[in-house]
């Protein structure tokens, strides 16, 4: 049986490239498209419902919606919605909803206070799932307040939505958070194999605390993959340039995986937020070779497969990956039917 395999769908390919991308990976037997909600660039609701419109049996997730940015009714209203439009298949919605803490510095930025995300991501999971019972609901938590509401859909289809809810997870007490109250987690990438084992335990220390095991939890991990059988080369310079974006904007990934501090604070020397391709540029020189392919799959068709097969003995279910170079269709192909 193949390996399950994912597309991560970003910001860095032409919004109508992505939707042939797509469907080409549905053709090829990918299982699923996780698209981002990143920084301000793109709306992962308006690309997921753009991806349902042109598919047929592919699954959509997002990777990951920030809970601060909508209240848990309308979350669960717009997913809803993209459940309808996308129908079943094999007796299955095809939607699945990620959600996430956000990151500083854009959440401050833009006037939200990431207060007690554990608490937040708690109530707001618990309210959008029983909101997805279609039945009506009062809530009164410490940010999630819903008093007698329910999705009112008056005309359709008003059964229950099994939408599956994944927490993108990083840290060690949401990673167990994850574990405990939802179907699944969505790993983060730019991370070590290492990294992922220590995730994977976390995971499963949650999901025993509510009497499951790791395999009622579903795991997959955005990696990014940088493939290039022509040029190796810019593929490794393409994977240093993501790199050092996660080392000047958000260190506590690169923490995670024991990159070392010095380097962190170089990078941040070129890097700011919001920085330039060309500042990308400039960081990534200075960024070994080693550091790269032990956070990432990079270079020749050969050695992304080897890496992936690593993630997976590390204990994700699901590859998502993210192709950095311009074209996505060597990454497709490299996967398609792939068993590690």
């Amino acid at each position: 049986m193949a390996q399950r395999m994912a597309l991560y769908m970003q910001d860095k390919h032409p919004i109508q490239y992505e939707i042939e991308m797509v469907k080409y990976a549905e053709e090829k037997g990918f299982s699923e498209i996780w698209q981002a909600d990143t920084r301000l660039a793109r709306d992962c609701v308006v690309m997921m419902s753009a991806f349902l419109s042109n598919t047929k049996r592919i699954r959509l997730g997002s990777g990951v919606l920030p809970i601060w940015t909508r209240n848990p009714a309308v979350i669960a209203a717009t997913w809803s919605t993209m459940w309808e439009l996308g129908g079943k298949v094999n007796g299955r919605g095809r939607v699945m909803l990620g959600l996430g803490a956000w990151w500083e510095p854009i959440a401050s930025r833009v006037g939200v206070e990431r207060k007690r995300p554990l608490r937040a991501m708690r109530e707001n999971v618990e309210a959008i799932r029983a909101l997805f019972t279609m039945e009506e609901v009062s809530y009164h938590g410490d940010f999630v307040h819903l008093e007698k509401v329910k999705l009112d859909v008056a005309f359709g289809d008003a059964s229950p939505r099994d939408i599956p809810i994944y927490i993108g997870a990083t840290g060690p007490k949401m990673l167990q958070l994850a574990g405990e109250i939802c179907d699944g987690v969505v790993l983060n990438y730019v991370v070590s194999v290492d990294y992922i084992r220590r995730a994977v335990d976390l995971v499963r220390q949650g999901a025993e605390k509510a009497g499951k095991t790791l395999d009622d939890v579903d795991r997959p991990e955005l990696l990014v993959c940088c493939l290039s059988d022509d040029d190796p080369k810019a593929a490794m310079m393409e994977g240093k340039a993501l790199v050092a974006y996660y080392l000047g904007t958000e260190p506590h990934i690169m923490k995670a995986s024991n990159v070392d501090e010095d380097l962190i604070k170089r990078v941040q020397e070129f890097v700011g937020w919001p920085a330039t391709e060309a500042d990308y540029r400039r960081a990534a020189e200075i960024i070994p070779d080693d550091v790269v392919r032990n956070l990432m799959a990079v270079g020749t068709t050969r050695e992304c497969q080897d890496k992936v097969a690593e993630y997976i003995d590390a204990g994700v279910t699901c590859p998502i990956l993210y192709p950095m170079m311009d074209d996505i269709k060597p990454v497709i192909d490299a996967f398609a039917h792939w068993s590690p």
